[in-house]
């Protein structure tokens, strides 16, 4: 059975939380049809209906609905519209509707691009009414959106390992909480997560176990821990070497999330880069970098093995 994100486990409604979500531009079109007689298609082009410009009040109402959405619908979150728009197309026996609603936000804008379009065809509706009894509004539609984690769809999922640099995890003194949310991570998104290691900080097995994953077929290793200040925190001194390119991009979205979330990520290092044909990537080992890490990289990440493979952006 399908889980619904709006429902809690006792099966009440609920909001969902979007706290750690990316914020992307996100875009969503919709569109629609109000039907009516041939007759009020001319009063209204001719700017003859008694209520007065109908089109013109109709794309305001629009905008003004696109905004008050969250407003309107319980469940929906308030967001900053960065542009709306709404369009008409004078058809023989209708009106048809599009709107485009834009921003840079944590979740995305189709209920405001909905909520657009079915606020300008009852606003035409009720301009209308008292000379067309006989309207009716059609086919409100989603037609696009993009942004969010459907802007870099792709089947593909590489195969994962997950590599942790901690003694005390090691020495059995703490349990692998952050290493446990990778491949939980990871594994929750249909990628292979079966190769999984735990060393003591600064291990000279490190680059070993990198090369021997690479060989059996690892695409993706992230490492967690051991990328701090302090003297036994040498992941990135092995790791660096390694590297046939630096990602630096991946370095930076990590950072910025990272310092996004909490003001001591300044503190920690990390890396990214390409061995072979594998990437590497090194984040810090505290649960809360490593849930940073997940939403930067999933699923945007695995748009740059169809690149290796030579493919376009």
């Amino acid at each position: 059975m399908k889980v619904f994100s709006h429902l809690d486990e006792d099966g009440n409604v609920k909001m969902v939380d979007v706290t750690d979500k990316v914020s992307t531009v996100r875009i969503a079109k919709a569109e629609g049809k109000i039907i009516m007689l041939p007759e009020t298609i001319t009063a209204i082009t001719d700017d003859a209906v008694p209520k007065g410009n109908v089109l013109t009040t109709a794309k305001i109402a629009g905008i003004q609905a696109a905004k008050k959405t969250s407003e309107l619908i319980p469940l929906c979150h308030q967001l900053n519209l960065s542009w709306i728009d709404l369009g008409f197309d004078i058809e023989e026996n209708g009106i048809g509707i599009s709107s485009i609603v834009k921003t840079r936000e944590a979740t995305g804008v189709e209920m405001e691009a909905l909520t657009a379009v079915f606020t300008a065809a009852l606003t035409i509706y009720d301009m209308c009414k008292a000379i067309d009894s006989s309207m009716e509004i059609l086919c409100v539609k989603l037609i696009s959106k993009s942004g969010g984690r459907s802007q870099h769809m792709t089947d593909f999922r590489p195969k994962v390992g997950v590599i942790t640099l901690s003694d005390s995890v090691d020495a059995g003194k703490i349990e692998d909480i952050s290493g446990t949310l990778l491949k939980e991570g990871f594994g929750a998104d249909d990628c292979t997560v079966e190769h999984y290691k735990v060393l003591p900080d600064g291990s000279v097995e490190l680059e070993t176990t990198i090369r021997e994953w690479i060989n059996d077929g690892v695409e993706l290793i992230v490492t967690t821990g051991g990328t701090g200040l302090g003297p036994r925190d040498l992941t990135l001194s092995i790791v660096e070497p390694m590297f046939d390119s630096r990602l630096s991009g991946i370095e930076q979205a990590l950072h910025a999330r990272g310092r996004s979330s909490t003001s001591t990520a300044m503190l920690s290092q990390l890396a990214a880069g390409v061995v072979d044909a594998a990437i590497i990537i090194c984040v810090p080992g505290s649960p809360g970098a490593v849930k940073d890490a997940l939403t930067v990289l999933i699923p945007s990440i695995y748009h740059a093995f169809h690149i290796l493979k030579g493919g376009g952006h």
